[in-house]
């Protein structure tokens, strides 16, 4: 049952945005018949080191969305503080719901059922501009973003590029 409300609830979630697409991002189902994969595609947000940029990622939902939270995995190379070195996206509102056991999250920074697919790609749009490096997912780039930043934007330059002739 439970298993059917999630697949309903994104239904609507997709169809909404087809109806009245967000400016940033498009999304779509990887494959017509599984309503848990999506592709999506993020637009380099403009005035950050990213404008530009056509990044592709993968939203997987679990069977028990919306109570837990998608994983998002960038298929196009990223350089980031806060995507790993495979792709993965780690934010605080696709971690577990829940009290952080290490302290860094408050709960309430975390996933709550009423995020949609709009209000995550908005919080990633804005991590692209703004990253967080307390608890980075890519440590080499966390490094690079703080301590030799003309460096991190030009190797970001180079996937905005790259990104752009993968079109």
């Amino acid at each position: 049952m439970a298993h059917d409300q999630s697949s309903l609830l994104l239904r609507k979630q997709l169809r909404d945005l087809n109806k009245n697409p967000v400016e940033g991002f498009s999304a779509g189902l990887i494959d017509d018949d599984d309503i848990f994969k999506w592709e999506v595609v993020i637009i380099g947000p403009g005035d950050t080191i990213f404008e530009g940029g056509v990044f592709k990622a993968h939203l997987t939902f679990p069977k028990e969305y919306p109570h837990r939270p998608p994983k998002m995995k960038f298929v196009t190379e990223m350089w980031h503080p806060n995507i790993g070195p495979d792709g993965s996206v780690c934010i605080s509102i696709l971690h577990e719901p829940g009290d952080d056991k290490y302290g860094y999250e408050q709960a309430s920074e975390r996933w709550l059922p009423v995020h949609t697919v709009e209000t995550i790609l908005l919080s990633v749009i804005s991590m692209l501009a703004d990253p967080n490096d307390e608890s980075p997912a890519n440590v080499d780039a966390a490094k690079m973003w703080r301590e030799q930043p003309d460096d991190f934007k030009k190797k970001v330059g180079r996937l905005v590029r790259k990104s752009q002739d993968e079109l």
